[in-house]
């Protein structure tokens, strides 16, 4: 298994993360459009995340070719003596590179980017329908400890 390389995001990922996203989507309601990645929403989600220092959104490589994306927030916060937690949101691998290892490669860069960054955990969110996603994320050591609620606005 080759190694995975990280860089940032850029405006003209956006085809390939937005296809990605839509491809994933499990919800009831689809709300990403593939047919339309370079529209002026994405673009200023993006200028958004690389203008935040709190925000780390990248493009996982292997051998130069785009595979994978994932996003990472920085909380600060008061409880547990001011620690900062991780949350990694958005992961995503193109269905050839599935079930290969390269989604535990990519969790463990984002934790190990959380630590030297100072946070004392980190946390994710996964839809209750990903079944096969939450044996992954107990496999890399995560607890199931929450239930996660959304009210969409």
């Amino acid at each position: 298994m080759s190694e995975i390389t990280y860089r940032p995001a850029t405006r003209a990922d956006l085809p390939f993360m937005v296809a990605l996203i839509a491809e994933d989507d499990v919800s009831d309601v689809p709300m990403d459009d593939p047919n339309d990645p370079s529209g002026p929403a994405y673009a200023a989600g993006l200028d958004a995340i690389a203008a935040d220092p709190n925000q780390v959104l990248v493009i996982a490589e292997r051998d130069g070719k785009a595979i994978g994306t994932l996003q990472i927030t920085y909380l600060p916060g008061i409880a547990r003596k001011g620690m900062w937690r991780g949350l990694i949101e958005s992961v995503h691998i193109i269905p050839p590179e599935r079930n290969k290892g390269y989604g535990s490669q990519m969790i463990r860069w984002a934790v190990e980017t959380c630590r030297e960054r100072g946070c004392g955990m980190v946390q994710l969110t996964s839809n209750k329908k990903r079944v096969d996603a939450h044996r992954f994320y107990r496999t890399l050591g995560f607890d199931q400890s929450h239930e996660g609620f959304k009210l969409f606005l």
